[in-house]
This record gives C-alpha cells, sequence and structure tokens, in this order.
C-alpha cells in the first residue's frame, strides 16, 4: 500500500508520532464481528480463479467471515456466485468443498428443493403448494462477481461498484504486462495462523522485521537487510539518490533474477516485460483486504487470506506458471516454492508471536516508528472502513 512520495517530501518515513489501533480490536470478539460488517461484507474478496472452474457444472464453496457461498459455472458457460443457503428452510445446500453438479440444478439435500444454474427455483416436491407460493418469488440468494484477467471476486453487497479502482489499491503496481490469464498452478500451500487478519496485513506492510526473520530473503533483496522496504524510506536517501546499488535501489542482489533459493529464474521468463519490471525483482498488487499478487520475472504469486476468528485467519498461496514450466523437470519449479513457502512460513510464525503479546492487560495500544508509514495508511483504511457504516 505505498503511496507516492510528494514533491515536496519525497521521505516516506512517518515525521510524527502515532499509535497503533488498539489492542483488542486484533483479538475482541466485537471487534471482530464490525470488521466483517465494515470490511469483509463490502469490499471485493478474491475468491478464485476462473480456471478452478474450467468446466460447466463445476463449483467451489468459501466462507467469509459467517457467510457461506458458492461459486459455479452454469451450462452457457457463465460463472456465477450464490449464498450457500436453500429459500426453503435455510439448508445448506453443497456441501462439498468443490466438484462438479451430477445435473443441471442444484438440489438441497434436505427437503429437495431444486434450482437453476441460474439461480431460480424449478422444484418443489411438496405434494400441495400453500396458497399465494409463487416459486418465481424464491430463487438463489445471489452474490455480486466480477472477474479481473481471470481471478474471480464476489462481493456481499447487493449492487457493488465495479471498477480496478474499488478491487485494487489505486497505489499497487501494475502487471499489465505479465500473461496472467496464460498461466497455469504449479503448487499451492495453505495453513491456518494463530492470528488476526490485520497482523498479517501490517507485517505485510513493513520491513522493519526482515533482517532478523527473513534472512535468506534479506540477502536477496539487499535493501530489505537494511529493514527497509524502497529508497525513500531512508531519511538519508538524498545521499545515495544516484547510487543503483541493490541496497539502496531495491533491486535483487547481483546476478539474482528472481524470488528463487539460488536466485535463478527456472522456466521461461515472460517476453513483455520492460527493462525496469526485470530489474525491480518483485511487483506487488494489492486487493485489501484478501489477496495480493506478486509478479517476478519468470512466475506470479498469489496470497489469499480468510479470517476464520478474531485470533485464527487461513493462509493461502498459488504459484502460477507459464505452461511449459510446469511441464518442465519438477525440480525447477520446487527451488522457487521452496524459498516462497520459506518465506510465508517465516511470516505466519513471527505474526503469531505478534498475536501472542497483545493481551497483556497495560497494552492498550502499540507505537509506529517512522519506516512504518504504511502500517499508518492500512491503520487509517481499517478506520475509514468502520466509519463508512456508522455514518
Amino acid at each position: 500500500m505505498q503511496p507516492s512520495p510528494s514533491e515536496g517530501n519525497p521521505y516516506n518515513g512517518l515525521t510524527r508520532l502515532e499509535p497503533t489501533l488498539p489492542s483488542a480490536s486484533y483479538w475482541d470478539e466485537a471487534s471482530y464481528r464490525q470488521d466483517l460488517e465494515a470490511i469483509w461484507y463490502r469490499n471485493w474478496i478474491f475468491a478464485c480463479r476462473e480456471a478452478d472452474l474450467a468446466e460447466p457444472l463445476a463449483f467451489r464453496r468459501f466462507r467469509i467471515g459467517t457467510q457461506e457461498i458458492f461459486v459455479l459455472r452454469d451450462e452457457t458457460g457463465t460463472l456465477r456466485a450464490f449464498f450457500n443457503t436453500c429459500r426453503h428452510r435455510g439448508s445448506q445446500l453443497c456441501r462439498q468443498e468443490s466438484g462438479r453438479l451430477k445435473a443441471r440444478l442444484i438440489t438441497c439435500p434436505y427437503h429437495a428443493w431444486s434450482y437453476t444454474l441460474r439461480g431460480e427455483l424449478a422444484r418443489v416436491p411438496s405434494k400441495a403448494m400453500p396458497e399465494g407460493f409463487d416459486k418465481a418469488d424464491y430463487p438463489l440468494y445471489p452474490v455480486a462477481l466480477t472477474i479481473w484477467r481471470g481471478f474471480v471476486f464476489v462481493n456481499l453487497v447487493q449492487t457493488p461498484e465495479i471498477s480496478t479502482q474499488t478491487i485494487f489499491d489505486p497505489a499497487s503496481g501494475d502487471l499489465t504486462n505479465w500473461p496472467l490469464e496464460d498461466l497455469v498452478s504449479g503448487h499451492s500451500f495453505s495453513k491456518v495462523m494463530n492470528c488476526n487478519w490485520k497482523i498479517f496485513w501490517e507485517n505485510f506492510n513493513e520491513c522493519l522485521h526482515c533482517p532478523g526473520i527473513h534472512k535468506d530473503l534479506s540477502k536477496l533483496v539487499p535493501i530489505y537487510g537494511r529493514g527497509l522496504m524502497t529508497r525513500h524510506d531512508d531519511p538519508e536517501w538524498m545521499h545515495h539518490a544516484d547510487n543503483d546499488a541493490p541496497e539502496f535501489s531495491g533491486k535483487l542482489r547481483p546476478g539474482a533474477e528472481t524470488w528463487s533459493r539460488d536466485g535463478f529464474a527456472h522456466g521461461p521468463v515472460f517476453s513483455g516485460l520492460t527493462d525496469a519490471e526485470r530489474e525491480a525483482g518483485q511487483t506487488y498488487v494489492t486487493s485489501m483486504p484478501s489477496m495480493f499478487i506478486v509478479g517476478h520475472i519468470d512466475y506470479v504469486r498469489v496470497v489469499r487470506l480468510v479470517p476464520l476468528g478474531p485470533e485464527h485467519t487461513e493462509l493461502t498461496a498459488e504459484w502460477l506458471f507459464l505452461p511449459e514450466a510446469v511441464a518442465a523437470p519438477r525440480s525447477n519449479i520446487d527451488n522457487i516454492i521452496a524459498f516462497g513457502t520459506q518465506v510465508l512460513e517465516e511470516d505466519a510464525a513471527i505474526c503469531e508471536t505478534n498475536q501472542l503479546g497483545l493481551r497483556a492487560r497495560p497494552h492498550q495500544a502499540g507505537v509506529l516508528m517512522p519506516e512504518e508509514y504504511e502500517l499508518s495508511r492500512f491503520h487509517n483504511w481499517v478506520k475509514e472502513q468502520h466509519a463508512a457504516i456508522d455514518a
């Protein structure tokens, strides 16, 4: 969530003392419910990739807080999303996590109400109908859905605004030159972190922890080893303004090409990238609150978050490659996947450590250091989200 430095003061860091969010907002049940209502139930949430539902009648079930939905591809090839609830007495409809429907109907496992793949009530097995009952009045509850370059997003608001500005952080990077639609999955990784979802985003938005937590990553991206994310995080940046060394510019270490254990690319390099995109080493795109994408020269990482409770968050990561890279010997992409998994495991472990200290009774809030300017922006975003429903 990096803002552009102003022309008058290109130093990114905070220049005044700022507190963190209240500590209780990371573990209190009421605060968690407020987060769900203000943020998770009102923003675009990453669900899956189109490729995960490639065939007609394919479906996947998802949970966002207390709300369960499913996404399916109907017989015409159109993707649709619905709340996973029968209109009869509220039974769960899809019980499997994913699969393919056996017929062009969604049938409730409880009393066999059946719906078309467009959500219309098609059949009620009762022997007689009550007076005034009209099947047209009882379709499935629809969920807004949109697709961005093969990525499927859902929104629980009935008629949300749809634009890239409402889905992605406007200060995110640009992945226009990455062939996202052509990529296939090489590996996925999932774990439940014992921390609040906001703790993970805070960790994502600073690199003060990098020298101590990500020792191998800090060698690959030397500026991280200085506890900085970018050149303008350093209050003395002007002394090194013309120095293109990685520890000042943010590029990968000399000789490295991508994020992998040996620093080398392990497959075809994306042909459409600019020299600047190749040299950068990593390009981040964030969609708050549920995901971020990182573009490298030879693959893309997608990381998805789902809140499971005040102190539990599911983390899922997927590595996407060109098809020929996945078809090559497995050891090639394993070098990449092992490095990325290591970084995520390190992040998850330290986020859990952060969570464990937050319940101390005298600790009402923490304090932000200058390098944590992105946390300040994240906290302001959270506060604005809450204020929008309180207004």
